[in-house]
């Protein structure tokens, strides 16, 4: 982990689409070692948020200050969807210059060995999203901006990348993660989008 402290605060933000305002009003701070999850309905504005927070969107309103390297999963994983898993992975590795053995580590922790000779086009949602993270982990930042990264997910992979947030956190990282499902991680702190609706 990075030795200067992560920290993630917004203050005072808005966001609008087209002629609504999704939400205002809303501010929050983060620092090491803490996690906070954004819940509410679907199209409240949780993944335009996680955009504002990542610098991807432009608030209405507010500032957003960070400190530390950024890394976002949505729905997009940016993985080649002709190449094997493996291959696609090993592409960001080479980008973000990740070592082989500790890409085929995380690979392993949450459970894609078996899958890293299959085109990613074949893979299933849960799958993906599991790829995704394997990238996000990787790159080593200290804060994860994680968008609905328990949506496809089984069980067993729910309960994967609940352990993996909360290690993340006790290394001294930070993970803002959004969800409209429960996500179980000690000590983790909640924010209702609805609160904020404008």
């Amino acid at each position: 982990m990075n030795a200067t402290m992560p920290a993630l605060r917004a203050d005072e933000l808005a966001c609008r689409r087209g002629d609504r305002v999704l939400f205002a009003r809303l501010s929050l701070a983060l620092g090491a070692g803490e996690a906070l999850h954004l819940a509410g309905a679907n199209g409240i504005g949780k993944s335009s948020l996680m955009r504002i927070l990542a610098g991807l969107l432009r608030p209405f309103a507010g500032t957003v200050d960070r400190v530390g390297a950024m890394a976002l999963l949505d729905e997009r994983p940016a993985l080649d969807t002709h190449l094997p898993l493996g291959r696609a992975l090993a592409f960001w590795a080479r980008c973000d210059a990740i070592a082989q053995d500790r890409l085929d580590e995380i690979a392993a922790r949450v459970g894609l060995t078996d899958l890293l000779d299959i085109p990613v086009r074949y893979l299933s949602t849960g799958q993906r999203k599991r790829a995704a993270l394997v990238r996000t982990i990787a790159q080593g930042a200290p804060i994860w901006l994680l968008d609905e990264p328990l949506n496809g997910l089984d069980a067993g992979s729910v309960v994967i990348v609940e352990a993996l947030v909360a290690e993340h956190c006790a290394d001294g990282g930070l993970c803002v993660l959004a969800s409209h499902q429960p996500v179980a991680v000690a000590g983790l702190k909640r924010l209702e989008l609805a609160a904020f609706a404008a």
